[in-house]
């Protein structure tokens, strides 16, 4: 069995830091965090993302619909991880992310938010959950926060579902906005098109 260089060090490295947690199990830092020196790392919150953009410094997001590649966004330093509807299509088959059902974001948001500890984690709204009112909405953001963990939700939209939004941030959860493709408007969009390509169709 032959190791890369960086490989042997990785190892080295988490073999020192297991030792350290053995003999300092007051600290919660995994023999992993240790290594590659995300221990000290505070959760992300929405805030600390404002704060980002005002320092001008940039701002990583990706997305994961899985345990173990969340687990590698937080052992990356990742800001914020999306748990997205895509996942219909990526992980379950889907031709779109139309057919993604409640339940099966929660499961993936759950296993998100396990390996995902610092990164601010958002979850998708899917289709169906938040479109016939702000309390249907504000129900489903409920429970990505109380059953998975997630931090923030996401729903696809601009001015029309500014109510929406500002009745779920209200009640107490984050809203991400979403604009440009959106993938559940396919119905009436006739296909995967990108909206607010200029300034004035963003608003």
């Amino acid at each position: 069995l032959f190791l890369l260089p960086s490989r042997v060090m990785l190892l080295r490295a988490t073999r020192r830091a297991s030792m350290r947690g053995f003999f300092s199990r007051g600290l919660a830092v995994s023999a992993a965090q240790a290594a590659t020196g995300t221990g000290g790392r505070r959760k992300m919150s929405a805030l600390e993302l404002i704060s980002k953009r005002r320092r001008g410094e940039r701002i990583t997001m990706v997305t994961a619909y899985d345990y173990p590649s969340a687990l590698h966004c937080d052992l990356a330093g990742i800001d914020v991880v999306l748990v997205g509807d895509s996942c219909g299509m990526v992980e379950l088959g889907y031709e779109n992310t139309q057919p993604v059902t409640m339940d099966e974001m929660l499961h993936h948001a759950k296993a998100v938010c396990r390996g995902a500890k610092h990164p601010l984690v958002v979850a998708d709204l899917p289709f169906g959950t938040y479109e016939i009112s702000s309390e249907q909405a504000q129900e489903a953001a409920y429970r990505f926060v109380k059953e998975a963990g997630a931090d923030c939700v996401k729903m696809e939209g601009g001015r029309i579902r500014a109510k929406t939004a500002k009745k779920v941030v209200d009640g107490g959860v984050a809203v991400m906005g979403h604009i440009g493709l959106t993938p559940q408007h396919i119905s009436v969009l006739g296909g995967f098109r990108a909206q607010g390509r200029t300034a004035k169709k963003a608003r």
